[in-house]
């Protein structure tokens, strides 16, 4: 007898519908798994044939053929073995067929019979949605992810034998509702544990670049000597960020989905990602990659913040990956079978000292690098990468008077009242453009419009071009700069002061 199941599998951060076709006929006993199976859907074979014995029920002495549609797709993880004991249950007339076509059935087994969680739950619950699939039957610890899709009907079980019970008493079972309501998303608008402003001791310079940072997504590095607070400024970049929206919440929480990050994390993430990764990183764990692609950092911290402590540690080669993504927003990963795309919309933070001792330019301890060795030390950043970098800051030591006094600075949360108002602004004006978020993702035709100088400041920018050298991108990103500064004095015309003060970030990439 034939029988036919719904799954899905995932390419990206995308899911696809994928058709699990069971035939038990006459012939020597045995399984048989077509359609481009990987190592982990050819081992459901046996994982389910132990399943199914253990959980009580009577497993076919025959010939099954399991295919899976359609053929041509790879298919990977453990997702199918859900699906591929319900099929075999439904050809042998254990469970009932009637509900197969209506709900998509993920998850893996276990030899007890119970069921463990898969992840990309939510991206295959996303576009179940858009197929017009009733509903999904999941593992109860996947149940909160997959119930976040509105319009969906969403099952949970333990074990096989709940779901095989279900399927003959689908009256009997209630389905998933969502704990906290999707109104909660903003509960936690900060990063866990996110350090607060409030304990920054004078730094004047870095909190309001920290603050421009945050108000129009602009990338951002501190160079200064060993202990001067290049570090404790930038890890408190998160506690300054407005909270996501719902739709952003949904973005950010997809990606870590198909990651794996989700399995004890709730149904969605609520906070900003926060990203880290040590100087060591190569650069597949930071865009992404395998033989069939996963995100990377970088897609980790999509709607986020990446931040790259010791910038000069890291690998030339590894920076240069950062390139395209900065500019794109996105990461296109591409392999011999498959092309997929990534979400990339981070800010870049990074730290990084002057030079090799770490004391160019320190007003209290010498350096002892040569030139040559300040030079080769900075040509591990490139100029095209030093050009994606809006704010450039100089942090300097603290006087010793300062180190001993008590911090007098504001508060994260009366900065994140400034940057939300700020953003605000933005996203007011960008209503014609849906796909932008904030000043940083403005292009050379938004540029043009929002963007407009005097005569005094476009003069004052021409010469800054010239003494610094500066290339086109430079001078667009000066101007998005701007257009944040004003944004953050509510002024909707970028005068003079404005365009000054945004110069003044675009100093650092010329010291080596």
């Amino acid at each position: 007898m034939l029988a036919r199941v719904w799954s899905a599998s995932i390419i990206g951060i995308d899911a696809v519908k994928v058709g699990v076709e069971v035939d038990i006929s006459g012939g020597l006993p045995g399984i048989v798994v077509l359609g481009l199976p990987d190592a982990a859907v050819q081992e459901s074979r046996e994982r389910v044939k132990a399943t199914l014995k253990n959980a009580g029920f009577a497993f076919p002495m025959r010939k099954i053929v399991i295919n899976l549609t359609p053929a041509d797709l790879r298919k990977e993880g453990p997702y199918f073995d859900l699906p591929i004991s319900v099929g075999i249950l439904a050809a042998s007339e254990q469970v009932k067929a009637d509900l197969l076509g209506d709900y998509l059935f993920l998850g893996e087994v276990s030899l007890d019979g119970s069921l463990r969680p898969v992840t990309g739950v939510l991206p295959i619950a996303a576009a179940a949605q858009k197929m017009g699939i009733a509903g999904l039957v999941v593992p109860a610890d996947n149940a909160q992810e997959a119930v976040v899709v509105e319009g969906l009907t969403v099952y949970a079980f333990n074990n096989v034998a709940d779901v095989a019970d279900f399927l003959n008493h689908p009256a009997s079972y209630k389905p998933v509702q969502l704990e906290n309501g999707v109104e909660n998303v903003h509960a936690t608008p900060l990063y866990p544990g996110a350090p607060d402003l409030k304990d920054v001791k004078g730094q004047a310079h870095g909190r309001r670049a920290l603050e421009i940072a945050a108000a129009g997504g602009h990338n951002l590095i501190f160079v200064g000597p060993p202990g001067s607070g290049k570090t404790m400024l930038a890890r408190r970049l998160p506690g300054i960020l407005p909270p996501l929206e719902f739709s952003e919440a949904l973005e950010v929480t997809r990606i870590h989905s198909v990651a794996g990050l989700l399995k004890n994390r709730g149904s969605l993430v609520r906070s900003r990602p926060f990203r880290s990764p040590h100087h060591s990183a190569s650069g597949p764990s930071l865009v992404g990659g395998g033989s069939y692609p996963r995100p990377g950092e970088i897609s980790l911290s999509h709607l986020g913040v990446l931040f790259l402590d010791e910038l000069t540690e890291f690998k030339r080669d590894v920076l240069e990956f950062l390139r395209q993504p900065l500019e794109d927003g996105l990461v296109t990963i591409a392999r011999t079978r498959q092309s997929v795309m990534f979400p990339a919309q981070f800010t870049l933070v990074a730290s990084t000292n002057p030079c090799p001792c770490g004391y160019y330019g320190d007003t209290i301890q010498q350096c002892t690098c040569s030139p040559r060795q300040r030079e080769q030390y900075w040509a591990k950043l490139s100029g095209p990468l030093m050009d994606r970098i809006d704010l450039q800051v100089a942090v300097n030591r603290l006087k010793p008077e300062e180190i001993t006094q008590q911090p007098t600075g504001e508060g994260s949360e009366a900065v994140r009242d400034r940057v939300q108002q700020a953003r605000s602004r933005a996203v007011k004006r960008f209503q014609t453009e849906p796909n932008l978020r904030c000043n940083a993702q403005m292009q050379s035709s938004h540029i043009y419009k929002w963007c407009q100088l005097d005569d005094a400041s476009r003069k004052l920018l021409e010469g800054a071009i010239r003494k610094l050298g500066l290339s086109a991108r430079a001078s667009d990103r000066i101007l998005k700069v701007a257009r944040t500064i004003a944004d953050l004095a509510g002024d909707e015309v970028l005068k003079t002061q404005y365009v000054a003060e945004a110069i003044q970030y675009r100093t650092i990439d010329r010291m080596q």
